[in-house]
């Protein structure tokens, strides 16, 4: 399933997908909050992935592959796996351009991203505990009927596409030096490392993930693929095992990865709220947990962080508000 297959993407991918993508998204905001500053003691601008049409970043990496497809493959239907939001951008954008989607979710994958995926048209396979139960499958299936299979790393095109929203970023705010992602399998943060190290090699670019989830972040401190413990609550960042294309990315351009307890991304998902007045899911809730974590070292820096998606569902903001109060 992890077998490299493709050349990783370069920056004139990025420019690529983001000439693709625009007739069908538009920028999403780029906001600064000064209860956000004061938090973690700098400038704090915050990119608004929330704001698209389906929540989360992902569905500029969907329209992007699903643009690029040819005919043949698309009348072949595709095919992936997903703990929610990939999901939900391969099935937006197969039916908007006229394919047949697949998607392999874990059997307690979270229901409100479920329901959506399945209302946009696509058949839902519920399959194993964690991620990486069903995306074992939807290879399985893939070579059983001929579908297109997406990996939702190691494929150049999601890449590229979800890497426009680092290029918006820095296009609006030239300034900034320093950009703070979530990783789960990588493809969101790999995406920023391509477009901030081709624009200025001085921008540093700082990941974050899941303690209770750590395969690459232990992947990215060895050099090897590494499988771990899959644990998190957080289902953006949920992964057992590394893949090679994020992975060879993340080695080459990432500056620092950091990890975060499961209550310190509930408190991040309340300090979204409390400070942006947003509602914030869980992988977005790990990133502003780093960068309150790293806060004297962001001193005087010009943060960007990525506020990857809204997609919580009541249970979970429950959880977190509890645990604040506690």
């Amino acid at each position: 399933m992890n077998k490299l297959v493709a050349r990783s993407p370069e920056f004139h991918d990025v420019l690529s997908a983001h000439q693709r993508i625009r007739a069908y998204l538009k920028p999403t905001p780029l906001h600064r909050y000064a209860s956000l500053d004061a938090l973690i003691g700098t400038e704090v601008w915050v990119k608004h992935e929330n704001y698209q049409p389906l929540g989360a970043f992902k569905i500029r990496g969907g329209i992007n592959l699903m643009a690029s497809l040819s005919d043949e493959e698309r009348a072949k239907g595709v095919i992936t796996a997903s703990t929610g939001n990939n999901g939900q951008s391969i099935a937006y954008a197969a039916r908007l351009f006229g394919a047949q989607a697949h998607i392999c979710v874990p059997e307690k994958a979270n229901p409100d991203k479920v329901a959506a995926i399945r209302g946009m048209g696509a058949t839902i396979v519920e399959h194993g505990e964690r991620f990486d139960d069903a995306a074992r499958h939807a290879l399985q299936l893939a070579e059983r009927h001929g579908y297109r299979f997406i990996h939702s790393a190691n494929e150049p095109l999601l890449i590229a596409g979800v890497g426009t929203q680092t290029l918006e970023m820095l296009q609006e705010q030239a300034g900034i030096d320093t950009v703070i992602v979530p990783i789960g399998l990588g493809s969101g943060a790999a995406g920023s490392c391509i477009v901030a190290k081709a624009i200025s090699s001085d921008i540093r670019v700082i990941g974050v993930q899941a303690a209770k989830s750590p395969a690459v972040h232990d992947s990215w401190r060895s050099g090897q693929i590494e499988s771990r413990p899959n644990e998190t609550s957080a289902e953006g960042l949920s992964t057992g095992q590394a893949s090679e294309m994020t992975l060879d990315l993340l080695r080459r351009h990432l500056d620092e990865f950091h990890l975060v307890s499961e209550d310190e991304i509930l408190q991040g998902m309340v300090w979204w709220i409390e400070c942006c007045h947003t509602l914030a899911e869980s992988a977005a809730g790990a990133v502003l947990a780093g960068a309150y974590a790293l806060r004297s070292e962001l001193a005087g820096r010009r943060v960007g962080v990525i506020c990857s998606g809204g997609n919580t569902t009541v249970a979970q903001l429950e959880r977190a508000l509890a645990r604040v109060r506690d």
